[in-house]
């Protein structure tokens, strides 16, 4: 399996390399069979790269220890499906995972690029193959999978506890396939460029590839929230880690480019903007797989740390030069064919929310290379830690979702006072009345408040456009889900990014949510005895324990039960005075209002070969809030240390996950298909020269 796996990422290589150099010099020398061979040549590299994984895919089953990769990231006890984890879960899996999807994704891209696209097809061709040649070339000769031990151990060393979730099998590959996905969109408004078509041709697979790209990584940045919220034990979901962040920003870029592209292909706008986005996409993508695949910045996301960090530096830097140097070039040809017209306009408004989200992905991106510039400067090791990225991009984001409602709102071109009253009166009469009632209910934080307003607001927005859209075609005779219905399908782009902006709006909830009002208490329990939070009783009823070769595995047995706050007024009182949200309880002896709500099981791991330590937190949830207990250790005595929190509305960040993939799928669900007639008309004879 070693030799298949090393002669396929050779022939990757030369297939790659030949792909580059033929699509360029069939170009220049004028030769279509060249150019044809180079395309074909793309296209095999599909099946190097597939040949190769699969090599060490059954490498894995067969528990070949004699190739370092297998014996570092897997054992003889390891659950067999996690052999598709294992297979990305270091350096050199990963990159091989890497080129696999950006050659599927290249292949499929070219086969059914349209048409008009042939004269800059292959320099896309070559673009996308220089890509997939940087990843041949390392894995052939600086991080090789199939890399060979001179002494075969009897056993592995497994793999990382933290990848032993169900959010594995997803999370990573699609945060890596999405960032590598952003390299379709580029190559083809590169190709473009470079072959001198300064027009809209590659506007719409630029597009449908970008919404891919920016679909796949935002739910597996769900994902990896989700994942730290069962697993890390540390009670969060989102930390700005370095890794969530180098996926995060080109998200937020490509987020621009979706909405500023829509003006492009209505109004003709935003050529050099677009194409501005997409590099500074491709760019940060660079800068994640630097950053990851043996970068400074060390990560519990990180898969490894390797001595790979100059070379993946030196190709982020190549393709700086090579993105920017095209667009210094091409950018005379680039203007727009019109200007904005007006400051109260849909254009202007996705212009305002694309400084906005470039705002975030600054603030962030300085927020990760800031302990570099001082290590270097200063000789001193600092941290930027989560206060920073939440003062500073809290309110920046709050006014993205603020524009998430005014945008669609505003007409292209310009706006009358009087179209401005009709569509804004009712989203601002229910987001001030949000407010007020939020207010008169007794809820603090003012700055929860307005966010919640903000909220309604959009939603109400979005609720309008629906509603009288609806309304209009109940009217000419259609029921009023067939009426929904026929909207929505008469104009999927839109309304599937309206669907998005409600998962976006859900998500907010639960940021909001659990950032202004969790309460949070600790203790250590032993049998029979209870720990009180808010009107919640956690009884330690029982536990269990288990011994595997590859770790030592505790759990808790905990009921719980709903509790009426009058019955435990004394101890609340005092476990105030000591300003705590809980209290424990040596006697459990149920009061009078005790309600048993259910039961959870809060897990614990030790891996001696990693000295790591893994929890699994144990969550009731509701569509109100979530109580979350995590348990911190089982000590000699019998007693468990627990971490109990309720995190309000965090339900509502795992329920827009399907919101978020259902609204991505509908924007990309192609249109139907329309039949054309031609319609009589009165054609009035115009006098030569008349305009």
């Amino acid at each position: 399996m070693a030799d298949l796996g090393v002669m396929a990422l050779l022939l990757g290589l030369a297939l790659s390399a030949y792909s580059v150099i033929g699509s360029a010099i069939g170009v220049k020398i004028g030769m279509p069979a060249l150019i044809v061979s180079a395309r074909r040549a793309l296209y095999m590299t599909t099946l190097a790269a597939a040949v190769a994984s699969a090599a060490l895919i059954n490498a894995f089953v067969q528990n070949d220890f004699s190739i370092k990769y297998v014996a570092d990231h897997s054992n003889s006890v390891m659950e067999r499906a996690f052999v598709w984890v294992a297979f990305y879960s270091g350096n050199e899996g990963s990159l091989l995972y890497i080129v696999l999807a950006l050659s599927i994704m290249s292949a499929l891209a070219i086969r059914f690029a349209p048409k008009r696209m042939a004269p800059s097809m292959p320099w896309t061709i070559a673009v996308l193959a220089a890509v997939q040649l940087f990843y041949f070339f390392v894995l052939s000769f600086f991080a090789s999978p199939f890399e060979l031990l001179e002494t075969i151990p009897v056993d592995g060393r497994g793999i990382n506890p933290l990848l032993t979730h169900p959010g594995m099998f997803s999370h990573p590959p699609m945060l890596m396939g999405g960032l590598i996905a952003i390299t379709i969109p580029f190559a083809f408004a590169s190709g473009a460029l470079i072959s001198g078509n300064y027009g809209d041709d590659w506007v719409d697979v630029a597009r449908v590839s970008a919404i891919l790209s920016w679909g796949v990584l935002g739910a597996g940045l769900l994902l990896g929230a989700w994942w730290a919220y069962t697993i890390l034990g540390w009670g969060g979901y989102w930390a700005w880690d370095p890794i969530e962040n180098v996926a995060l920003m080109p998200w937020l870029v490509l987020t621009a480019f979706i909405h500023s592209i829509m003006v492009q292909k209505r109004r003709g706008m935003f050529r050099m903007w677009n194409v501005a986005l997409l590099n500074i996409a491709f760019v940060l993508a660079q800068l994640g797989m630097f950053i990851n695949r043996g970068g400074p910045v060390v990560s519990v996301h990180s898969f490894a740390s390797s001595t790979l960090g100059v070379i993946f530096l030196s190709f982020m830097l190549l393709s700086l030069v090579f993105a920017f140097g095209l667009f210094l070039w091409r950018m005379p040809q680039l203007k727009s064919e019109r200007a904005m017209e007006s400051f109260m306009s849909r254009e202007a408004s996705f212009l305002v929310n694309n400084f906005l989200l470039l705002s975030v992905m600054a603030v962030t991106l300085w927020g990760v290379v800031f302990p570099l510039f001082s290590d270097l400067a200063r000789d001193v090791s600092v941290s930027v830690s989560a206060p920073y990225f939440n003062r500073a991009n809290g309110p920046i984001l709050l006014g993205i979702v603020l524009m998430m409602g005014v945008g669609p709102l505003l007409p292209w071109r310009k706006s009358s006072a009087r179209s401005l009253k009709k569509w804004f009166i009712w989203p601002v009469a229910i987001g001030v009345l949000t407010i007020v009632v939020l207010v008169a209910f007794g809820v603090k934080r003012p700055v929860a408040i307005f966010s919640f307003g903000v909220v309604a607001f959009v939603a109400t927005s979005i609720m309008q456009e629906w509603w009288r859209g609806t309304a209009a075609r109940h009217r000419g005779g259609e029921n009023w889900a067939l009426a929904w219905w026929r909207l929505v399908n008469g104009n999927r782009p839109r309304h599937g990014g309206y669907i998005v902006h409600l998962s976006i709006l859900m998500l907010g909830l639960g940021i909001i949510g659990t950032n202004f009002y969790q309460q949070r208490t600790d203790g250590a329990l032993a049998l029979g005895e209870s720990l009180v939070i808010d009107n919640y009783r956690i009884e330690y009823v029982d536990n269990g324990n288990s011994n595997r070769p590859d770790r030592i595995a505790q759990w808790a047995d905990l009921s719980i039960y709903r509790i009426d706050t009058a019955d435990y007024a004394t101890e609340i009182s005092f476990a105030r005075a000591q300003g705590s949200d809980g209290f424990t309880l040596k006697d459990s002896t149920p009061r009078p209002n005790d309600r048993l709500i259910g039961q959870i099981q809060p897990w614990h791991g030790f891996y001696p070969d990693f000295n790591m330590a893994s929890v699994r937190s144990g969550i009731r949830s509701t569509i109100v809030e979530d109580l979350y207990v995590i348990p911190r250790d089982f000590l000699s005595d019998g007693r468990v240390s627990l971490a109990v929190s309720i995190n309000p509305l965090a339900w509502w960040l795992w329920a827009s996950g399907p919101f978020f993939i259902l609204g991505t799928m509908v924007a990309l669900w192609p249109q139907p298909a329309v039949e054309r007639r031609p319609a009589r008309s009165k054609v009035r004879t115009m006098a030569v020269g008349e305009v």
